[in-house]
């Protein structure tokens, strides 16, 4: 580290040419003319992408940045010179830094597009911190984290909250700014982070709000500069500043609906080779832009993502991967009455994976076990006659898959086993069973579903009784199609779960409200209702029965 040459102000100017005009061209990124204000930051300031921590323990966590002085250079390099950079670090007991509690200097280097990941143990647990970066002459927003409990701890109730699907040009990232107003302790990004498209390749009704800058994401650069878009972003930065991340890929960080080995259909990557390349660029990219331990830089095509978080005697986290080992989808993929979706052989998490889970839950004694994965887990049948169709990209066409998971934390007595789902782009509330076609079958856990930040626009409220995936499907309890997050409060007698709900994604100034909440209790499988804001849309808005199913689908169909 002490080899590596060290930039002032002066000199990251003088390199890169970006005297003058690198702080209007930041906060005049494609698709913000009408952004929200932003602090201007100074010509030549490397942290325009901002700060990010993860990965909590009860003695520490992984903070990131990366340094960008021009966020959308094609080449990915984000306008940097191809030099080392010293890159000094703080952790303090409180915002002003008057209390710092630990500092030290990492490199930022060329081949890591000048990403920067610290690991630090050995602090309090259960505490806040907060940190900053040092670089050049000029210092990184502040960021807040926190350490779990400790082990044998309870600590004191976790708010937690969980996001999915932000597609930069389909609105404004409003809802990840409200999600930073609320303060939460930890928050879970379920995958969808960020798409592949190019511009106008995926659009949503009255237009796309801002347009992705480049081509559809297939090499390294491709993917550094989307997710440098993406990290530019201040009410994404505000939310990765607030709080620590537990972050899982799904499909569109490398490709839509991608399985294993096997591209989409129509991809621009068809060929074996040619994707394993993609698959190498998106998940190098991948690392390099979110606050992960080392535990998960990449092998090539291959990434450990799934892992274990526990929150001293409260909760375990067990975070999954269900793109990268999975089967290649069913019947070729869709809503479809499926054989393959019986098929006792295939997986949707690979059976390594499989059996760590299962593992895990043998081992666990913590209140609540969070299983947080990316694609729905209960069946959803969208056909009231004798056939069964559901998604092929869902637990639906796994379903001895989930079969075995189920019976696993049965058998293994689990005591509050808790599913949290993205990628549907609409909020979802369901109990889980053993058997789904029986309607009297008990419940045996709980699955809450978060919409989209921004992902198919603003989408449209509604009454959920009045969907008929409900009333086909009397386990699922709760439906709507806005676009948000769910914050949730644990505790050791219940979890409680406000579904959060924005009116509009093309409006910064949009305002989040709680259209329903759910409380699962201690030992008691299933989720129950304890408050819905009512529907009162006009009777020539309510839209029939294929309209609410057809909607459904297309949220979930992107191609």
């Amino acid at each position: 580290m002490a080899d590596a040459p060290q930039l002032d102000r002066r000199s990251f100017l003088v390199t890169t040419g970006l005297a003058v005009g690198t702080a209007a061209a930041v906060s005049a990124l494609p698709g913000t003319a009408h952004a929200a204000p932003r602090p201007r930051r100074a010509s030549g300031d490397p942290f325009t992408l901002g700060v990010a921590s993860g990965d909590p323990a009860p003695d520490g966590f992984v903070l990131w940045t990366r340094l960008a002085l021009d966020p959308l250079a094609e080449d990915g390099r984000g306008g940097m010179p191809n030099r080392n950079v010293d890159v000094r670090w703080e952790v303090a007991r409180d915002e002003r830094f008057r209390k710092v509690e630990r500092r030290g200097t990492a490199v930022a280097r060329p081949e890591d597009a000048h990403s920067v990941h610290v690991e630090l143990d050995g602090l309090r647990h259960g505490r806040d911190y907060w940190y900053r970066f040092r670089a050049g002459g000029h210092v990184s927003p502040v960021g807040r984290t926190v350490t779990a409990p400790r082990a044998d701890s309870f600590g004191p109730a976790l708010a937690m909250a969980f996001v999915s699907c932000s597609q930069y040009e389909h609105g404004y990232f409003t809802a990840y700014r409200r999600l930073a107003e609320e303060h939460p302790d930890l928050i879970l990004h379920l995958g969808d982070y960020q798409y592949e498209y190019k511009p106008d390749d995926y659009t949503v009704p009255g237009g796309n709000v801002r347009d992705h800058r480049g081509p559809e994401t297939v090499t390294l650069a491709n993917y550094r500069q989307r997710h440098a878009q993406y990290k530019a972003d201040p009410d994404l930065q505000a939310a990765h500043a607030a709080a620590p991340w537990l972050v899982v890929f799904d499909d569109h960080e490398v490709e839509n609906n991608w399985a294993d080995d096997v591209p989409e259909a129509g991809s621009d990557t068809p060929d074996p080779a040619a994707f394993r390349r993609r698959r190498i660029a998106a998940f190098k990219a991948y690392y390099e832009n979110m606050p992960l331990r080392r535990r998960s830089v990449p092998n090539g095509p291959d990434i450990q993502i799934y892992r274990r978080v526990r929150w001293g005697k409260l909760a375990n986290f067990h975070m999954l991967d269900t793109r990268q080992f999975r089967d290649d989808q069913g019947c070729g993929d869709g809503y479809k009455d499926c054989p393959a979706a019986t098929d006792p052989k295939r997986s949707i998490t690979g059976a390594e994976q499989e059996k760590w889970l299962l593992d895990g839950f043998a081992a666990s004694r913590a209140r609540w076990d969070v299983i947080g994965q990316q694609v729905f887990f209960a069946q959803r049948d969208n056909n009231a006659g004798p056939a069964k169709i559901t998604s092929m990209d869902g637990w639906d066409g796994y379903v001895a898959s989930r079969e075995r998971i189920t019976r696993g934390w049965l058998d293994r007595k689990v005591r509050n086993p808790v599913v949290l789902t993205g990628d549907v782009h609409a909020h979802w509330a369901s109990d889980l069973k053993l058997d789904y076609d029986d309607p009297d079958a008990p419940a045996v856990g709980s699955e809450l579903v978060a919409t989209s930040i921004t992902s198919g626009g603003d989408g449209t409220d509604s009454d959920p009784a009045d969907h008929p995936f409900l009333q086909i499907n009397p386990h699922l309890r709760f439906y709507n199609n806005q676009r948000g997050y769910v914050l949730t409060k644990i505790d050791k007698h219940e979890m409680r779960a406000d579904f959060k709900t924005l009116p509009t994604v093309r409006d910064h100034g949009a305002r989040a409200s709680t259209k329903a909440t759910f409380v699962i209790e201690d030992e008691v499988p299933g989720v129950r209702q304890t408050y819905l804001r009512p529907f009162d849309a006009p009777k020539m808005s309510v839209k029939s029965d294929r309209d609410l199913i057809q909607e459904t689908i297309r949220n979930e169909t992107v191609r």
